[in-house]
């Protein structure tokens, strides 16, 4: 894979060890705990990905820095927690540093999986890199909040899957048309643009309305 890919790769695998590792303190865990959120959440959806793509074994067993980034960067934010007093305010900014991570993983990862269809399998449909994208983006948070025993982000707020779906699939047509160098950037910067905005907007898609039960018991 390509330079770009790579810095794509690892700085998703950091994003989202960080948030994983969020989780793991939200939920009262224990240091091995947190890196357990860490590792599923940033090599989960990687993993789907290229079994999905048919490379066997995945490329983060054949290549474990991203595995040893993953422990590390748990190991820092475990560290850095003990380190500090947390007032009312500053857990408002883990807060703000959760989705920010979280957000930059989600692009990173959309990128990543669309891309390495493009590569793979160039004379696909978009449906391939669209679904690689997305299943690469949401598939280690779902590993992570299931694991944390909450419902999965992606089932419940800020356009999160849909967002990635899209930017995979600009992705995919930037590439088509101007090819693969300004696909990586389209796809992450409108991840990236898109999810912050939601959040900051508190856009979502629609809930079913409430339904009023009239019986009696």
């Amino acid at each position: 894979m390509s330079t770009t890919w790579t810095i794509l790769e690892m700085t998703g695998i950091v994003a989202f060890a960080f948030s994983g590792s969020l989780v793991g303190i939200s939920r009262r865990m224990d240091i091995f705990g947190m890196i357990v959120l860490a590792v599923a959440t940033a090599v989960g959806g990687g993993m789907m990905r290229d079994v999905l793509a048919g490379l066997f074994p995945p490329l983060i067993l054949r290549d474990p820095f991203g595995l040893f980034l993953a422990v590390t960067t748990a190991c820092l934010v475990f560290a850095g927690y003990e380190m500090i007093q947390i007032n009312r305010r500053e857990k408002k900014l883990i807060l703000i540093a959760y989705h920010i991570s979280d957000t930059i993983g989600l692009a990173s990862f959309t990128v990543t999986g669309a891309v390495t269809a493009i590569r793979y399998f160039p004379d696909n449909s978009a449906v391939l890199p669209v679904m690689l994208g997305l299943i690469t983006a949401v598939g280690g948070g779902m590993m992570r909040d299931v694991l944390a025993q909450r419902i999965p982000v992606v089932l419940k707020a800020d356009v999160y899957a849909v967002v990635s779906a899209g930017g995979a699939l600009i992705t995919y047509i930037t590439w088509y048309e101007a090819g693969l160098a300004p696909a990586y950037w389209s796809g992450f910067f409108f991840v990236l643009a898109v999810r912050l905005a939601a959040i900051y907007f508190r856009w979502d898609l629609p809930h079913p309305k409430r339904m009023q039960d009239h019986s009696r018991s």
